[in-house]
């Protein structure tokens, strides 16, 4: 497990919530584990790209994710330290 403190912001303006981020965000609620914070977030600028998920410190973007995705996002980048290339933006 990583040391740091990471924060999962995910969008919840009108583009993402209407594209299923209501749900992204409560897929990464049902899978919290330290050590990251995860916050509902207003408008990132990425509208059509959503739902938007970034990843601080790194500053890693995911578009489209799908609540299915969070698992993976969870396992192999905040608890294993590395981005999946194929989901950012």
């Amino acid at each position: 497990m990583l040391a740091i403190d990471r924060y999962v912001l995910v969008c919840q303006n009108r583009t993402c919530i209407s594209q299923g981020a209501k749900r992204v965000l409560q897929a990464f609620q049902a899978h919290q584990t330290a050590p990251y914070t995860i916050r509902g977030t207003g408008c990132m600028g990425q509208c059509g790209k959503g739902p938007i998920v970034r990843v601080l410190p790194e500053d890693v973007w995911y578009c489209h994710v799908l609540p299915e995705e969070v698992p993976a996002i969870v396992e192999q980048h905040l608890l294993g330290g590395k981005p999946i290339q194929g989901m950012t933006c």
